[in-house]
């Protein structure tokens, strides 16, 4: 039997009126939801990182790394705001992490988070490489160029960076600038994701599921070090087929989750037993923010703070801490005169609070 003949009986069975032409949206350049931008190689060579920045980063992912493999006794901060929406803010909180980074570096190794994606649990601000002007209208095009530009100055001030990555295809235009790289709590099971982290070049912390459970991210570890093939593009925007080389810097990032902490000493030890286990990296980072602070974010202070104290009483494994934390406390709406310095997404600690709490950390890490 003719197999279209057998389909249309099929459908006629079934009531089901049988399309007479596909169309696709992909393949129709002159369709207006389409928006062409330049290729990952063409934005990198316009934007270049200069070859002494080059050096810097790769120095600093190697810091991270040997942090992670015990070679570097600082404990790893990854600190700053939720995301950026401000560029001017953004430089200014740098600029007052590089003078604290200077008094710090010996006992703490400082990382800023530039997060231009945000995942949302419906709908929201995506973040400054999606919509940069913040009107729901979206400008791909003009967000990642703004996203590059802003983590250039960072990286001219002498700070390693750190972002989550979310798209694959938006890391193609960053990656070459990040230090550090996270995997979020809705990510961490996602194949693509972790055929990602696989393509990475930098360190990268995996965090645990938003139930709180470790087997997820120990899953996403697993896979990340090995070799994938994956569809991607290369970097002129030429769909191909990827080879990725496994990515052996990965660690757990511990988030809480389901109303339930995980940054207390039973729950970290439990979490190096699942990781040697499954012959993990045992380092961990505690995220002070988020479920662990049940989105109370003044309670980031005395988190870390505790965190630290486990560490001076013996387990060198815990390897450092997040924050979210910005130039004001807090956190505001979109729409009107925004207040300078205060995050659009997640509420943070100010940055009197995070200057007092830096230094009280560097000085029990004895």
């Amino acid at each position: 039997m003719n197999p279209n003949a057998q389909n249309s009986q099929i459908n006629n069975s079934q009531n089901i009126p049988m399309p007479t032409t596909i169309t696709s949206r992909v393949a129709n350049s002159n369709d207006p939801a389409i928006q062409p931008i330049e290729s990952p190689a063409a934005i990198k060579q316009r934007l270049a990182l200069p070859e002494k920045h080059r050096v810097q980063v790769e120095s600093q992912r190697q810091q991270i790394r040997n942090i992670l493999n015990g070679e570097d006794s600082r404990l790893l901060v990854i600190t700053g705001p939720c995301s950026i929406h401000d560029e001017e803010a953004a430089l200014d909180y740098g600029q007052r992490l590089v003078a604290l980074n200077e008094q710090l570096g010996d006992r703490l190794l400082i990382v800023m988070r530039a997060y231009v994606e945000k995942p949302r649990t419906n709908i929201g601000w995506k973040g400054l490489a999606y919509d940069p002007d913040r009107n729901g209208k979206g400008d791909m095009a003009q967000g990642i160029e703004r996203s590059r530009k802003v983590m250039l100055e960072l990286i001219r001030m002498g700070l390693p960076l750190a972002t989550e990555a979310l798209n694959p295809a938006v890391m193609m235009y960053l990656d070459d600038l990040i230090s550090w790289t996270a995997i979020g709590a809705r990510t961490a099971e996602s194949q693509i994701h972790r055929e990602m982290v696989s393509h990475l070049g930098m360190p990268t912390g995996i965090k645990n599921g938003t139930d709180g459970s470790m087997t997820t991210a120990v899953n996403a570890m697993v896979a990340a070090r090995h070799s994938h093939h994956t569809l991607g593009m290369d970097g002129n925007g030429q769909m191909a087929m990827l080879t990725t080389p496994g990515n052996p810097d990965t660690h757990i990032v511990l988030r809480g989750g389901n109303n339930l902490t995980n940054y207390d000493e039973h729950s970290i030890a439990d979490a190096q037993s699942q990781l040697h286990d499954a012959d993990c990296h045992v380092g961990v980072m505690v995220d002070c923010s988020h479920a662990n602070a049940c989105k109370q974010h003044r309670r980031q202070v005395p988190i870390a703070l505790n965190v630290v104290e486990q560490r001076v009483a013996g387990n060198r494994n815990i390897m450092g801490v997040m924050l979210e934390s910005f130039i004001n406390e807090g956190n505001q709406k979109m729409g009107g005169k925004l207040v300078y310095g205060q995050s659009i997404t997640d509420p943070c600690i100010g940055w009197e609070q995070t200057e007092n709490l830096l230094k009280a950390m560097h000085a029990k890490l004895v």
